[in-house]
């Protein structure tokens, strides 16, 4: 049974967060693994792998596998490894979430785009744990009365340039926004490379489908699995939602907060919109994502075609990632705009008005969604130039509609029944001012 007192998880600003737009789609190159299809310095490699029947690099009997790899090209003109100072492993904000008995309480990282839920433990190694010092809350299962080991069980994530993170599994009680959720699936870390551990977050909430979990053997039940098995959450409670804000909205009505809710859908948001229910699309789980239709786009009200696209929608990507004759659409369409193949990514004087920037929308379902004209500028790039906030996917075959598209509406991931909402927020004043260096 869950203990309930619905209300808003306000999310916590990192102090230390600092905006990179190369940083950033760095690491989206590493998380999802695709090829850039424009110029830059990053770039995905191959590597040899040995497995023989004694286990790695035992060549007696194994076989020799190429496993791609995050590369980059030095100015040497060698190439090099991709390592942590390369790209950004910190979160700009944070939500609290209190686990066991007596509770202890997590800053999280809340991610649509993965299923873990991991948290710093004394499993680690004393080293790791010293170098946190008092910056993160380290979990330790014998300080709670609800925990419980699962025997034989492990988990693993881990990227394309070799960071990884693993560690013990256990359950024990999860309370999120006024919902306890008891026996919850927790991984707890006992090995972190130095991408996991230099945030300032204390772990990762994922908030997609378990069937991209990686505990093992599992999967392992999710939050939102877990959410749904309450015997005390009725269908329409089986959802959460995600207002993100921004720093250019202080002076905004909502005081640029962000929060998320579970369980309901907050009624102060819709009616702040002009509207009585969000817009619905059916969500496709099979892969693990909240992934929905968006076979189109538009620009200045002119349609950009994108017959059978799709997207996902991640709160764990700053960033928006779409096919390549979008991205040349939309920069056409801001003047001074160009590709800086240094960087990785379109950038624009930081000098555009906001009545120079066009009105850029991307389908949700049947529906378009517009991005807010102040957050297509997302980081300082330096010489008077701003990093865009929508950039290529690549070779990937489906749009990552990050933060950049998600602060412009409320989203709600309704997974009672598998559909995905969407409410354009309204405004008053776009503050296009350049992002802070």
């Amino acid at each position: 049974m869950a203990s309930r007192s619905f209300h808003r998880v306000k999310l916590v600003h990192n102090p230390k967060y600092k905006r990179s737009g190369p940083k950033s789609y760095v690491y989206l190159l590493n998380r999802y693994a695709f090829k850039p299809t424009l110029e830059g310095p990053y770039f995905m490699g191959g590597r040899m792998h040995q497995q023989g029947k004694h286990g790695e690099n035992k060549l007696i009997g194994g076989k020799a596998t190429m496993q791609p790899i995050l590369q980059k090209k030095l100015a040497s003109g060698d190439v090099g490894n991709v390592t942590a100072e390369d790209q950004q492993n910190d979160s700009e904000y944070l939500c609290p979430v209190t686990i066991g008995t007596p509770g202890q309480t997590f800053n999280l990282d809340f991610d649509t785009g993965s299923a873990d839920l991991w948290i710093f433990s004394t499993s680690l190694p004393h080293s790791t744990i010293s170098s946190a010092g008092n910056s993160h809350t380290i979990y330790d299962p014998k300080k709670s009365s609800t925990y419980h080991a699962t025997p034989h069980a492990s988990w693993k994530i881990s990227y394309g340039d070799g960071s990884s993170a693993s560690g013990t599994v256990g359950t024990d009680n999860v309370t999120i926004g006024g919902l306890t959720i008891k026996k919850q699936t927790i991984e707890l870390a006992s090995h972190l490379s130095t991408e996991f551990a230099s945030g300032v977050g204390d772990g990762l909430l994922g908030l997609a489908f378990s069937n991209i979990n990686t505990v093992t053997p599992g999967p392992a039940a999710t939050p939102v699995d877990n959410l749904i098995a309450q015997a005390d959450i009725a269908k329409d409670e089986e959802l959460f939602t995600a207002y993100l804000g921004s720093w250019r909205d202080a002076n905004d009505p909502d005081k640029g907060e962000s929060f998320y809710t579970f369980g309901y859908i907050d009624q102060a948001v819709l009616q702040a919109a002009g509207v009585t229910e969000p817009y619905y699309t059916p969500v496709d789980s099979s892969q693990g994502f909240w992934s929905f239709a968006s076979a189109s786009a538009s620009v200045n009200g002119t349609t950009v075609p994108r017959s059978g696209n799709t997207a996902i929608a991640d709160t764990g990507t700053t960033l928006a990632l779409v096919d390549d004759a979008t991205c040349k659409a939309i920069y056409d369409a801001i003047p001074g705009s160009k590709y800086d193949s240094q960087q990785q990514g379109y950038v624009f004087p930081a000098s555009v008005t906001a009545d120079e920037l066009p009105v850029v929308t991307f389908a949700v379902g049947d529906q378009q969604f517009a991005v807010q004209k102040e957050d297509l500028g997302f980081a300082d790039a330096g010489s008077g130039m701003v990093y865009g906030g929508v950039q290529s996917r690549g070779s990937m075959g489906f749009d990552i509609l990050g933060d950049t598209f998600l602060k412009g509406i409320y989203a709600i991931f309704d997974v009672g029944n598998t559909r995905f909402g969407a409410v354009q927020r309204v405004e008053p004043t776009q503050n296009t001012q350049p992002p802070p260096a």
